[in-house]
């Protein structure tokens, strides 16, 4: 039988346990809010962001852009050797249940071919959710990891909650505007750039769109996997902000991560991650095949993306298309 002065021992472990739990949850969540940035604009429950953006009438005017019906696919192949964020890879397996030796199904003697996936979804043209990316693990509308994050799924902000995205989009030719074939690692995307870019192309961003950015990267990542994989050219932490300031649905770009590495001096690991996916609920596209799009100057379309939706999943693996 326990003394009674080791149970108040255990006692006052257990308190200040629970105490410092309690006190790390409050820094967290008050590093979290130095920028005041929620709840967020659609209110304390909001699950989708800047879907909120897509209207039936922006859709609808949208589809008014189709002129020749012409259709991009946005997607790459992915396959084992695909450059990805470490330590992230995929495989394929192709099976034949039941027909081992030859064997077939029935008297039609059927036979067919599976597949199985041994892959982390995080590869190749992927759409990143708001469950992804935090602050102190305070994530969009300032929600803690503890709950909502299970290793069975998530119990908010699963991809599955995200709606098609149906909108405008919008490409910015960033290797037309520095008057290069790859636009050089390091290489920060911001205002200055953005407007630049657009109005060399007589384009407009406007709330609602998904914007993506034409760099050259994708063209390295057979013949220079390495430097492909481990920096890039692209959106600034000004850059985003002002993005996101215009209401964007998305941000997208032919690269790995769409946010500019080596990072920019003074800007935080991934910050232009937290500034969209955390504080502003604004979705990420990367490794999007935009070269046909820059071939042919298209830089204002319809914009389509049905996602796969893994309830509790953290991204998808996609191939959106643009309709021109």
């Amino acid at each position: 039988m326990q003394s009674r002065k080791t149970r108040t021992r255990k006692t006052r472990t257990a308190v200040i346990a629970g105490l410092g739990a309690s006190l790390g949850l409050a820094a967290s969540l008050a590093f979290a809010q130095q920028a005041n940035w929620f709840p967020s604009k659609w209110g304390a429950n909001d699950e989708i962001g800047a879907a909120n953006y897509m209207t039936p009438e922006r859709v609808a005017a949208a589809a008014k852009l189709v002129k020749t019906g012409k259709v991009y696919s946005l997607g790459i192949e992915v396959t084992p050797d695909t450059p990805a964020f470490p330590p992230r890879g995929c495989k394929l397996y192709i099976v034949q249940p039941g027909q081992h030796a030859g064997a077939t199904l029935g008297p039609t003697k059927t036979s067919y071919n599976d597949d199985i996936l041994n892959c982390w979804v995080g590869i190749g043209s992927q759409l990143d959710g708001l469950g992804h990316i935090g602050i102190d693990n305070v994530y969009y509308n300032g929600v803690h990891a503890k709950d909502f994050v299970d290793s069975t799924g998530l119990k908010k902000y699963g991809i599955e909650k995200i709606p098609p995205m149906v909108t405008r989009g919008v490409l910015l030719d960033m290797a037309a505007y520095f008057g290069v074939d790859v636009v050089k690692e390091g290489t920060p995307f911001n205002k200055a750039e953005i407007e630049g870019a657009a109005k060399k192309q007589g384009v407009e961003i406007r709330e609602g769109d998904v914007v993506l950015f034409h760099t050259g990267w994708l063209s390295l990542i057979d013949k220079d996997p390495k430097r492909y994989g481990s920096v890039e050219p692209g959106l600034g932490k000004e850059g985003a902000l002002y993005l996101t300031g215009k209401g964007v649905v998305a941000i997208g770009a032919d690269t790995w991560g769409l946010e500019v590495l080596p990072f920019e001096q003074g800007v935080g690991v991934f910050e232009v991650h937290q500034i969209l996916l955390t504080k502003t609920g604004t979705y990420i596209l990367e490794n999007m095949n935009t070269a046909p799009l820059a071939k042919d100057k298209a830089y204002e379309f319809m914009f389509v993306l049905g996602h796969n939706k893994y309830k509790g999943a953290v991204q998808s693996m996609i191939n959106p298309v643009a309709i021109r």
